[in-house]
């Protein structure tokens, strides 16, 4: 198993990407840390990972609590002492509309949870993700954060913003054992996508455990690329 014995902390766990991210992760070893508001698919990933043999812990936590990831940093130091991957994968859409007609709090929501809180991840979670011998930390983003999609302003300028801080994150930790990188799913059957695109056919779209097994690759040992960005759907990376 590629992540045995390792400690990897997933946000958004309790569904789509991040909740088939989190049950391949411990089918490949890991012991999952698992972040989401929603207490009941957290209980139901944990159903999962136990059955098939795996562990985890489960952290019910609203990301926009920004304090409350300092503690969650404190927390895991406490415990295990080092984290060795990170999945940024918690994200919201928000409102899709001309820029000029985005709520105002809406605006700043999708800013809350889409950069602030990975944001207040790094800075929680690099001191002991730099205590691993080999710590990976991977963030999940999309094509319009380079597209400039007209009335998906919000979200692409999350995504945008999300991308330089884990560039710069990854171009800091280059003289270390830690590598950063970004992907992006492309399109997927998930709930976010229905919201955006609300006349697709979802069996179009791949399922979320389809990227799994690479998200796994991109948080192991084996994977010593830094600063890059896959593109799911083209199967290919791109560099800074």
């Amino acid at each position: 198993m590629k992540l045995e014995g390792r400690i990897a902390l997933v946000t958004g766990a309790s569904r789509g990407i991040g909740y088939f991210a989190a049950r391949e992760l411990a089918r490949e070893g890991a012991h999952v840390i698992a972040v989401a508001r929603t207490v009941g698919g957290l209980e139901e990933l944990d159903d999962e990972i136990k059955a098939a043999g795996g562990s985890a812990t489960l952290v019910p936590l609203d990301l926009m609590e920004h304090d409350a990831i300092d503690r969650l940093g404190a927390s895991i130091f406490e415990r295990w002492g080092k984290l060795d991957a990170l999945l940024a994968n918690a994200a919201m859409l928000g409102q899709l509309s001309p820029l000029g007609h985005i709520d105002p709090k809406m605006f700043d929501k999708v800013m809350s949870l889409n950069v602030t809180a990975n944001w207040r991840l790094i800075r929680s979670l690099d001191p002991l993700l730099r205590q691993s011998d080999a710590g990976r930390a991977l963030f999940l983003t999309s094509s319009v954060a380079t597209s400039a999609r007209p009335f998906w302003g919000a979200y692409s300028a999350s995504k945008a913003a999300m991308e330089v801080l884990a560039r710069t994150w990854a171009g800091e930790s280059l003289q270390t054992d830690l590598k950063v990188n970004i992907l992006d799913p492309g399109g997927m059957r998930t709930a976010m996508r229905a919201k955006a695109m609300p006349g697709e056919n979802p069996e179009d779209m791949p399922h979320p455990s389809e990227i799994s097994p690479l998200i796994a690759d991109l948080l192991s040992v084996g994977n010593t690329r830094t600063g890059g960005l896959y593109r799911f759907k083209d199967g290919a990376w791109e560099d800074a």
